[in-house]
């Protein structure tokens, strides 16, 4: 079974491989962005299945995913994101994509999926879709100096680069963060960055 992930975070994208190669005893193909996605599968597709980070260079949401349909010779392409919201996944789905997979997903639910989604089948977590939707109030309740704290997560800044850049203490900082992360429903300060960047918070 030969799968492709799309993904330009490459930490994230090779600990999806690793899951799938061992728990799921797939072969995987990675690319980093959307071209390179594309090139991939003119030069060795098709490929059972496709997986495609949302929020990728050159991915222009679902015009990205489109395009890979095309390009898939008929097999599946699926959605991944760690911030999309429940109307992007529908969309996705109503678009033609045979699933969406939040990172979140434990890793033997995201092998079942993409079996489930090989074999024809569309996936999309039931809990998830099923969630009321939350858009984020985050432009109405973020502080400036919160959203200063957010600016320098998405640019990958420590908390003592901020506190530096604002002229406040590291601890200020660390208390921003951890505000943040409850405000925006994140992670942690990784995933706070990936929803500003995603939902242009910044």
């Amino acid at each position: 079974m030969r799968i492709l992930i799309a993904d330009d975070h490459d930490l994230v994208r090779e600990m999806l491989a690793t899951y799938l190669e061992n728990d799921g005893g797939m072969r995987v193909a990675q690319a980093g962005s959307h071209s390179e996605a594309m090139a991939t599968l003119r030069r060795d597709g098709p490929f059972e299945l496709v997986l495609l980070d949302y929020m990728m260079p050159g991915m222009q949401g679902l015009e990205g995913l489109r395009r890979a349909l095309e390009a898939a010779g008929g097999n599946p392409v699926a959605l991944i994101s760690g911030s999309a919201d429940r109307r992007i996944a529908e969309a996705a789905l109503a678009a033609g994509a045979a699933g969406f997979l939040p990172k979140t997903m434990a890793a033997r639910s995201l092998v079942n999926a993409v079996k489930f989604m090989v074999m024809g089948e569309t996936y999309a977590p039931i809990d998830f879709m099923s969630a009321p939707d939350e858009k984020s109030a985050a432009d109405g309740l973020l502080t400036p100096r919160e959203r200063q704290v957010l600016e320098g997560l998405t640019q990958g800044k420590s908390n003592k680069e901020i506190a530096i850049d604002r002229d406040i203490q590291e601890v200020t900082v660390k208390l921003h963060v951890k505000t943040l992360c409850r405000k925006l429903g994140a992670r942690n300060r990784t995933h706070a960055a990936m929803m500003a960047r995603d939902q242009s918070l910044i």
